[in-house]
Parts: C-alpha cells; structure tokens; sequence
C-alpha cells in the first residue's frame, strides 16, 4: 500500500485497535492504497472522554491565545499544499488543480477562524442606572463533525477551524472512502500547538455515526452527505436532544435566457457540472431554458467535449457510484430523452488509467420526452436539459424541486435576474455562475431538502451554532435614582 493503515487519533495519538478494517481504493487506479478501521461505540467512548479532559484548559483560553494556534496551524497548511493536494488527488480522485483549489479553500476557512476575536464578540450597555447587561459567547462541550468523500480536506474546514475557535474540543469522523486527508490535519493541528484532546478522529461507518449521534456527552452534530443519510442523522441526533446542522444532496437548477453571453454562460456551465467529475452538491444539475437557447446548448456541448476523462475531469469515486451513474443514463435513455453527449462513450487522456472509474460528460435533452425528468439527485457529470415557456414558469419548475442548494440565472437583464435571484427557492444564487459558492465572510447553506437545522455550516452563521450565548447582569452599587431594576 502506498500509505500507511489508518489510525484512530485520541487524545494526541494514533492508537491502534482491534476492529475490522476496509480497503481505501484510489478512483484513479482501482488499486487499494491503504485500510481504514471500522470502529465502534467505545472508540468514540474514548475520543469523547479525552475531549471531555481537555475541555477546561482549551476553552479557558482566550480567543486570542486559540487563535494564534490556529494561525499556525493555518502557516503550516501553505507550506504543504503540494503534498496535502497529492493525498486528495489520489485517495479521492480529483485532478491535481482542483484538490490544489481544495486546499487553498481550506486556508481561507481557517484564516477565517482566526478573525474569530474580532468577529466573535459579545456587547455591552448600561440598561439602567448602574445595571449593567453584557453578552459573551460560550463553548458547548464535546462536539462532532461528519464529512463526506468528496470534500475530504474542505469540508472539515467547514466545521473544524470553527468549532475549534470558538473553545470546542472536536471529534471529526472522515467518510470511509477516503480518511487519509484527515490524519495529516491531526498530525499539522498538533504541529501548530494544539493540546492533546482537543481534536481527535474517529473512523469508521454508520456504527459511528450512530454513536455519534447517540453519545449524551456530544453535545453538537455537524453532517455533510446525501439528504436521506441527512434526514436520519438530523433524527437522531436531535432525538437525543443534540443541536444538529445537516446538510443534504442537491439538484441545482440553471434558468437560461436566449440573451446570455454565449461563450460565458456555456463555459462556465460546463465547467460546473463536470468539475470533481460532478461530485459535489452546488455542481449544475439542471438547464431550464427559457425559449430558444439552442445555440448556448450546442456551444455547451463543445465546451463538455474539453473536459477529457484524465487529466482534465477526475474519475466517479467508486464503481458502484459509477455503475448507478450509467443506470440512470440508460433509464433516460429508455424514457425517450435525447444524449447530446453520451458519457458512457469516451476516450481518457494518457492520464486516464484504464482501472479508474471513469466517466465522461453527460448531456440529456428531456425536452421532447413524454415522460418528466426524475427529480432525485444524480452527483456525477450528468447535466440535464428541460424547458419552460416563461421566467416564471421557470421559477415555478425549480420551486417544486425538493431541494434548495443552488439556482442560477443565465441573462443580462438585470431586472430579470433580480427577479429570479428573490424568487427562487434556494439558499444561494448564481447570476451568469454556475457554483455560486459564497466566500467567507459570507455562510455557506441551503434550503429545503438540502439542509436540516437552523444557521449555515460556515462564515459569521455558524459560530452561533458552535456556541451559546451567556448574558451577564450586574450592579454594584445603590443608586440615589431608582427606577424598576433599584
């Protein structure tokens, strides 16, 4: 194997067990680069009481003296980019641009967990005559974050930086699929200062999670992956009166307008449905087109042709994903829709090792098929292609999807857009983009069925979700004027 087996991390070791382990396969060569435990109840046991230990000491810290560690721990990250990029690459597949691009984001979320002494501060006021209130933010205890494959190095960022900041002490459980990212992200955290503890890992599958769920002394879940693994986790974690912040699968709907610049829109639509070979939940899912939009479609279909199987779009992260990927483009197939670009038919680069599980682009035109495009979440570079008489019936068509991610607007009309962007029913919208993925500051989160709780997983949003609030009242003296607080 090329990478050593995976280790649970507690309390500042990686500890070996006794529990069953599964192959870590890389996408791009089918071949097994390292094992990961399946651990249970007690290993989370163990992870929660060494988070428990260490909890006074961390969250007695000032927010400044966290701060500075993660600033550290932010140094190190740029000074590995290429290595850390090498690991996403091969145990998930990205291309190396895109699991650089992965990295860089993971610094920008932890250079916003370092601005957490500046932004995350609470208020005082002289509410009578020598009675004070003040507000501070307070940790909540032991916490835990669960991230999917397709993100594993940004999305612990999404959580971990955070709630770390805030005076958490954290459990993170990788996907499965592809932990190894996450093991580096302890040894670097210890690296830059952290106390033994404060974060630990813990491996595993839905035994994990539950545990997770289910321990009374994690008090705050965190959960990225498809929406009825979201639905189960948001149950059970708030069942056992847990705060829970969920986020769901997508199915991302792009309304295009006969006067969108042509070159703009089919380059960035193509690049949205076909980067991370479509794993992701802000990838385009769905073109609404608003009239006759046939030149931007065949522009799109050239453009989707760019993206060659290799070194240009990574491989679908399993075989099974890739086997479910291609039932659904043969059931289109069946129900009359049209392949504009057919990805089971494709050609890899010399990148492209024939093991991988590769999949080329996808375009499905249901336009002129008697029966309606299934509304479920594809994840993979599958783009699909439906149409609407008018703007408004085009925001009709995205509302009823169950999800709310993302919805984009193809135009320039500006009046238009701004229609679109406050009618539409999703959590962030695109004018003339196709991922419109916020920067810090700014929160990331959807709505409806791609996301279950309140507040968003990043940004200014989520430091109240990795808190709680405490109110201070004081007087310390008897004041000649006395009103109702004398």
């Amino acid at each position: 194997m090329k990478y050593q087996e995976v280790k649970n991390y507690i309390n500042g070791q990686f500890v070996s067990d006794n529990n069953t382990r599964i192959d870590v396969d890389s996408p791009l060569t089918g071949t097994v680069i390292s094992t990961v435990p399946l651990s249970i109840y007690a290993d989370v046991d163990s992870a929660v009481k060494a988070a428990k230990k260490a909890f006074p000491v961390w969250s007695g810290m000032t927010s400044k003296s966290r701060s500075q560690i993660l600033y550290k721990y932010r140094q190190i990250i740029e000074e590995n980019v290429e290595s850390l990029a090498t690991i996403v690459h091969e145990e998930n597949g990205k291309t190396m641009a895109e699991a650089t691009a992965e990295v860089l984001k993971s610094m920008e979320l932890t250079e916003f967990a370092c601005s957490i002494p500046q932004i995350a501060v609470g208020e005082v006021l002289e509410v009578s005559m020598g009675v004070e209130c003040r507000t501070e933010y307070a940790p909540l205890g032991v916490v835990a974050s669960i991230s999917p494959f397709n993100f594993p190095h940004m999305v612990p960022h999404w959580t971990v930086p955070n709630a770390l900041g805030m005076g958490n002490c954290v459990i993170l459980k990788p996907s499965e699929i592809a932990p190894i990212t996450a093991t580096k992200m302890a040894e670097m955290l210890k690296q830059a200062g952290l106390p033994d503890g404060v974060f630990n890992i813990v491996n595993g599958a839905k035994d994990v999670v539950e545990a997770i769920c289910d321990h009374p002394d994690i008090k705050a879940v965190s959960f990225v992956g498809s929406t009825p693994v979201a639905q189960i986790v948001y149950r059970r974690a708030t069942s056992n009166l847990k705060r829970c912040l969920a986020l769901g699968g997508a199915k991302n709907h792009l309304i295009v307008l006969p006067d969108a610049n042509l070159e703009l829109s089919a380059s960035d639509i193509a690049a949205s449905m076909c980067g991370s070979a479509g794993q992701r939940c802000m990838a385009a899912s769905v073109m609404i087109a608003v009239g006759n939009v046939n030149p931007i479609i065949d522009k799109l279909c050239v453009e989707t042709s760019k993206f060659i199987p290799g070194t240009k779009m990574p491989p679908i992260i399993s075989p099974k994903s890739r086997e479910n990927l291609i039932d659904y483009i043969n059931e289109a197939e069946k129900k009359g829709a049209k392949l504009l670009v057919d990805g089971r038919k494709f050609s890899g680069d010399e990148n492209a090792n024939p093991n991988g599980y590769y999949l080329g682009p996808t375009i499905i035109d249901w336009r002129n098929a008697e029966t309606k495009m299934p509304d479920r979440e594809v994840f993979g570079p599958i783009f699909e292609i439906i149409s609407a008489k008018s703007v408004e019936e085009a925001i009709s068509i995205q509302k009823e999807s169950p999800f709310g991610n993302a919805a984009s607007a193809f135009t320039q009309n500006g009046g238009i857009a701004k229609m679109i962007a406050q009618n539409a029913s999703a959590g962030m919208i695109g004018i003339n983009i196709g991922v419109p993925v916020p920067r810090e500051p700014f929160s990331f989160g959807g709505w409806n069925s791609s996301k279950y709780g309140v507040g968003d997983i990043t940004g200014k949003s989520s430091l109240e979700f990795w808190s709680q609030l405490k109110k201070v009242t004081s007087k310390w003296a008897k004041q000649e004027i006395t009103d109702w607080m004398s």
